[in-house]
């Protein structure tokens, strides 16, 4: 894909690789969930009575991650390891439902299937019950899996390990070692990520909890969400070491994603949550539509951009849930309403203000969107609630920059930056600077991208007129637009691709 298309979930989705075939191995597990009303306590204890409305069982663990596979259209597989109980038959019943081949589900009459129960009242979860596995596989069971996990592999395209600390078992784990080679892409999303180093995968996904605790650092649980990122970027390379691989996404919760991809710059996600949602799994989608993205040949910032949309469409239902490609799709495409004209902008960011959100705003032309645009933009969202963008039209453009530019027209200009999760609104403006904007939206920062001091920039009287305040922030070196823009002239100029 070209600079422009960086991080464009809007193209990126509509790519997806729905046709790849895909083998999820993993902890299988069932979900139920019972949902109902409380007005009373016990007699025989001061406990509340739910008074069960209804009932749905799902699939859970590495069976959801699989239902999200074939939600988003893939040929998905499954190998696991179940109890040959009644849990188990719900479970293949769901999976088979929901377009996954159960088929290499290993059911042995001596285990227990994982079940998790929860129960729902007044919009809040009460309580969780689980009935566990019977641990990690033993030799034979180890022996089947493999068996129906070399039939599955066959034409596939990737490989994705579901490790919940259930019956993957380190004799499991050293076979797939010595078949490292053998494998397609490998992900590994699993609890414990230190387990599989030596498996070398080519990407991880940890939550924040799972990294810290790999790295040896304090729990981060609760912390603010920048210096939760911060803290994983710092210590990457040791992060690299930890789990066996320099790819690596750490999953913030409610709070989006950090990707870290070798020495490139840290590319954060930014979650759209909920109060007090009921859902789980969206990790699980997260991990589906991530490697779809890979699969059809995304850049990696732009996977974890659709990865991180599908996770939010979950986070909005009750219960264990999946994303279909067509609701992927319909979320990624209304996000392109967060480009406004200026005088809903106004409104929205008066919205917003009333809300106690802060304000940031920054301008540009944003002619060919590169990774110093986009570690700059997330860093201004950094800065406070809300990311507004304004970007120059295609006269403003002409009149600064010249008769041959804007490459890129003003409305594919502003879908790809509406496209970034860090960015919450986009609008256009035809004058050379945002002034009339800046005296209308009254944003709390006023943010720029260059090596100059903040009193040097035009708009600074303006911005402290109101009483706002302006921050000047640092470009990527080696990442400037006039200088990609030459280059691809060059390059078209002496035939080159």
């Amino acid at each position: 894909m070209s600079g422009t298309e960086e991080g464009d979930r809007t193209e990126a989705a509509h790519d997806l690789n729905a046709a790849a075939t895909v083998v999820v191995l993993g902890d299988a597990m069932l979900d139920v969930w019972n949902w109902g009303s409380c007005e009373r306590l016990c007699r025989e204890a001061p406990v509340p009575v739910v008074d069960v409305e209804r009932s749905r069982s799902m699939a859970g663990g590495a069976g959801n991650t699989a239902a999200n596979f074939a939600a988003l259209g893939a040929d998905t597989r499954l190998v696991a390891l179940t109890g040959d109980d009644a849990a188990a038959g719900a479970l293949t019943d769901v999976l088979v439902r929901g377009g996954v081949d159960a088929s290499r589900i290993h059911r042995a009459p001596d285990r227990t299937t994982p079940v998790k129960t929860r129960i729902v009242a007044g919009e809040q979860i009460l309580m969780r019950f689980d009935e566990s596995s019977s641990g990690p596989a033993r030799a034979g069971e180890v022996a089947e899996l493999l068996v129906r996990l070399d039939d599955a592999l066959t034409r596939a395209d990737a490989l994705v390990v579901c490790d919940y600390g259930g019956s993957l078992g380190d004799s499991l784990r050293d076979s797939l070692v010595e078949r490292r080679e053998e494998l397609p892409l490998l992900i590994v999303d699993t609890h414990h990520p230190g387990r599989w180093r030596e498996l070398r995968p080519d990407l991880v996904t940890p939550n924040a909890g799972e990294a810290a605790e790999v790295l040896g650092v304090a729990a981060t649980t609760g912390a603010n969400p920048d210096q939760r990122a911060e803290l994983f970027d710092r210590h990457r390379e040791a992060l690299f070491t930890a789990v066996g691989t320099r790819t690596v996404v750490v999953t913030l919760d409610r709070d989006g994603s950090v990707l870290l991809d070798g020495d490139r710059p840290a590319h954060r996600t930014w979650a759209h949550p909920v109060r007090d949602s009921q859902s789980a799994g969206g990790g699980d989608t997260f991990v589906a539509a991530l490697t779809l993205a890979v699969l059809a040949g995304m850049p990696l910032t732009g996977a974890v951009e659709v990865a991180q949309a599908a996770a939010d469409v979950v986070v909005h239902r009750p219960g264990t849930s999946v994303c279909t490609l067509d609701q992927l799709r319909t979320h990624i495409d209304r996000s392109g309403g967060a480009v406004l004209e200026p005088g809903q902008l106004i409104e929205t960011v008066r919205g917003h203000r009333s809300a106690g959100r802060r304000i940031v705003f920054t301008n540009g032309c944003f002619d060919v969107v590169h990774a110093g645009h986009i570690a700059y933009l997330n860093e201004a969202k950094r800065l406070g609630d809300v990311l507004v963008v304004a970007v120059n039209s295609d006269d403003s453009v002409r009149r600064l920059k010249g008769p041959d530019r804007p490459v890129n027209p003003q409305h594919d200009r502003c879908a790809v930056l509406a496209a970034l999760s860090c960015v919450d609104h986009v609008t256009v403006f035809d004058d050379d600077t945002p002034a009339e904007l800046l005296r209308a939206t009254e944003p709390d920062l006023y943010v720029k991208g260059g090596d100059y001091r903040p009193e040097m920039l035009p708009e600074a009287p303006i911005v402290a007129g109101y009483g706002g305040e302006v921050r000047v922030l640092s470009y990527l070196a080696d990442h400037s637009t006039s200088a990609m823009i030459e280059r691809i002239r060059a390059r078209s100029a002496t035939g080159g691709a």
